[in-house]
């Protein structure tokens, strides 16, 4: 699929702060996903930024246990990048200032993207930069905490709550006032969430507008696609999400792609089925449990068959395995020699609805410059 696209022999590594990231390649944050076992199989493919899964800012600064859990980085995660989710500002900045001061992460994104029902009705996520003078008080409260300690911190947004009410641009420019490292644009709006087509021509838009690095976001399925993404919109890096599930190997591709060298990683299924093994085993490494280790697995099981001739019964058996002999045992059962389905290729991936109305909090449309902390609006403290 890569024989059309111009490949990106001279792009420049992505500064943030005192670091070069080669390839400017991100992984995005994704819940129950980015742990530090996927992570590490991300990582083994080629560089980049890693992050983990989204930390509530509450939960972390009142130390609770699970989330404590969650930070967790392995000793050889060169550079530890963190995503914060929080609402309040003073909160937001405790919690940045005690990932400077106990030195628990290298790299702060903050989170106002996310679509998610529960977050957008507290005010949070993607439906906060419409509040813009909040949405600036949390980061530059979060900048000026973490400088201290010369943690870069970025952010991450979509493009606003549905088409009438975009944020992107103004947003990006206060972010860069308040001093982020870069802006990262999923080119969705929050109505969206992950139907239709990601809009390119926004993420050009908003590169126009910064001097910061813009990152890029959405519809990344191949290398190639990133390709194009940077040649569209003159983007200094892509962030991969949902094009990753069940397929780890990406990062090589994308790698590959970065450096100007054509290359596109096809597994069998037998490949496939020990990557499935390793990763598995991992989780179960991460977790210290190994019924809890295989029941996390079992979400990935379809992401890495996709596509695959593998019959109803024995994906049902896989998606119910409890134990690391048993999920070994009947990966034993695919025909390792079947080839990588392509017809898969460029295909979404995760999650795929449809659009739907954004749950706000009462009067959040009202005015833009209203800088009050939603009542409620902090997640619960169970974790990110």
């Amino acid at each position: 699929m890569l024989d059309d696209v111009t490949l990106a022999p001279s792009a420049k590594a992505l500064t943030l702060g005192n670091h070069q990231v080669w390839p400017p390649v991100v992984l995005a944050p994704m819940a129950g996903i980015t742990n530090v076992a996927f992570r590490r199989l991300c990582r083994e493919q080629g560089g980049g930024v890693y992050v983990c899964e989204m930390i509530t800012t509450r939960a972390l600064v009142e130390r609770i246990p699970k989330t404590l859990k969650m930070i967790q980085f392995a000793p050889d995660e060169g550079f530890r990048s963190l995503q914060l989710y929080g609402v309040d500002p003073d909160v937001t900045a405790a919690a940045a200032r005690m990932v400077a001061e106990e030195n628990l992460a290298d790299h702060i994104d903050l989170n106002f993207g996310c679509p998610v029902p529960k977050v957008t009705r507290r005010g949070g996520g993607s439906a906060l930069p419409w509040r813009r003078r909040l949405f600036g008080r949390i980061v530059t409260q979060a900048v000026r905490a973490a400088a201290p300690a010369g943690i870069p911190v970025t952010v991450k947004m979509r493009k606003g709550i549905d088409d009438d009410h975009l944020t992107y641009v103004e947003a990006g420019l206060i972010a860069q006032e308040a001093g982020v490292a870069a802006v990262a644009l999923h080119a969705r709006t929050a109505e969206q969430r992950y139907s239709g087509t990601a809009d390119w021509d926004a993420i050009a838009t908003l590169k126009q507008a910064l001097d910061v690095p813009v990152l890029g976001n959405g519809d990344i399925w191949e290398a190639d696609d990133a390709m194009r993404m940077v040649a569209h919109t003159g983007v200094d890096g892509v962030v991969v999400g949902r094009g990753c599930l069940g397929r780890p190997w990406l990062f090589k591709d994308l790698h590959a792609a970065f450096d100007g060298v054509r290359s596109q990683e096809l597994p069998t299924l037998g490949e496939v089925a020990a990557v499935m093994s390793r990763h598995a085993h991992l989780l179960v490494e991460a977790l210290e449990d190994e019924k809890h280790g295989c029941a996390d697995f079992r979400k990935h099981i379809a992401w890495y068959l996709k596509g695959f001739p593998v019959g109803g019964d024995l994906r049902r058996s896989l998606s119910m395995v409890s134990s690391l002999a048993q999920l070994d045992d009947l990966l034993g059962k695919l025909d390792a020699d079947a080839p990588f389905p392509r017809e898969s290729l460029g295909q979404p991936r995760g999650r795929v609805n449809a659009p739907g109305k954004v749950s706000l909090p009462y009067g959040w449309l009202d005015s833009r410059d209203d800088d009050t902390v939603p009542e409620g609006a902090e997640m619960d403290n169970s974790g990110g």
